[in-house]
């Protein structure tokens, strides 16, 4: 009896010494990942997002030796996916890959099923895309600044297209409304290829759009780009001023590439996967592809990160408030 106990006792002593070993190498990150790791989009297949977090999950798996694998949950501007991963458990085995949408929809919803500061554990901002103003050619403005003046001699009249209410880019446009002081009107679509299409054919003269549909057109003459709201020009698009370098200040807002885990996750599997990240990125091939969806590589720490969040809550609330948009 006395050895079966003694037997007992080794079996937990070692289970115990396993247990500790195992929480000890996920505290520093030695060895992760042992699984597969999820990884959450929040939007459905084939939008830039998706695009973009496929890619990073390849390179991951390629870098790590483990899959990385996607998984789609669209909905409800990305609230559904988000709280989901916010959900899971904080083992480094789920990665929520966003958009600017995270930060936008605290304040566009009277409801979110997440909180942003508390619920996630932020690893890195892997990239930024900026907005960009864009007009239908036939509009004599041919500068930031001519618009604004033909937007004040006829108030009431000019409307802007956005890929839909509470997009980055319809915010660019709120903000850039609320700076000038102008009276326009906001027509919201169900994306940025019809938003596009709607200012080629006249009927919006302006559109506020992400960089990737835009480009196209502008390069083939369908739309005027009079500016981008970024602090550096794009090497997709040189010739396109900054809205800073447009006499047009303080109108910077770009979509981000957000990448978190769950709060809780060790902090050693944050800083793998951030360094990681940070690696690929310095890439010639990767740099080009994410210039090619019209973003520019990042890579932030994750305190930069959680700080940008802050920020980035804060400057959108704003916004939100002041242009009396409708919460959903």
């Amino acid at each position: 009896m006395k050895r079966v106990f003694a037997l007992a006792a080794l079996g937990v002593t070692l289970l115990a010494i396993a247990f500790n070993a195992t929480r000890a190498q996920a505290a520093d990150g030695a060895g992760y990942p042992v699984r597969p790791v999820r990884v959450v989009i929040p939007f459905a297949p084939g939008g830039v997002v998706d695009i973009m977090g496929r890619l990073l999950a390849q390179k991951l798996s390629e870098s790590l030796g483990r899959s990385f694998y996607v998984d789609n949950l669209g909905g409800a501007g990305g609230n559904i996916g988000v709280a989901n991963a916010a959900a899971a458990r904080p083992d480094g085995y789920t990665l929520l890959m966003t958009s600017s949408s995270f930060v936008v929809n605290p304040s566009l919803h009277k409801k979110v099923p997440y909180d942003p500061y508390k619920d996630f554990a932020p690893v890195t901002i892997a990239a930024a895309s900026p907005n960009i103003l864009v007009v239908n050619p036939s509009e004599s403005a041919k500068t930031v600044k001519e618009l604004v003046a033909a937007i004040k001699a006829k108030p009431g009249t000019y409307n802007f297209a956005s890929p839909g209410t509470g997009t980055t880019p319809h915010l660019s446009g709120e903000l850039f409304r609320l700076s000038f002081g102008l009276d326009m009107v906001h027509v919201p679509f169900t994306g940025a290829g019809p938003a596009l299409e709607a200012t080629v054919g006249g009927h919006t003269p302006i559109a506020f759009s992400s960089v990737p549909a835009a480009v196209p057109l502008i390069k083939g003459g369908a739309l005027r780009a009079l500016a981008i709201t970024s602090a550096s020009r794009l090497a997709a698009l040189p010739d396109v001023p900054t809205m800073a370098e447009a006499d047009a200040p303080g109108e910077e807002a770009e979509t981000l590439l957000f990448v978190m885990f769950p709060a809780g996750t060790p902090r050693g599997i944050v800083d793998v996967v951030h360094r990681t990240i940070a690696k690929i990125i310095q890439n010639q091939d990767i740099k080009e592809k994410f210039e090619t969806l019209g973003f520019r590589p990042m890579a932030t720490t994750p305190e930069e990160t959680t700080a940008r969040i802050r920020d980035e809550v804060t400057k959108w609330a704003k916004v939100i408030h002041d242009a009396h948009i409708q919460e959903q």
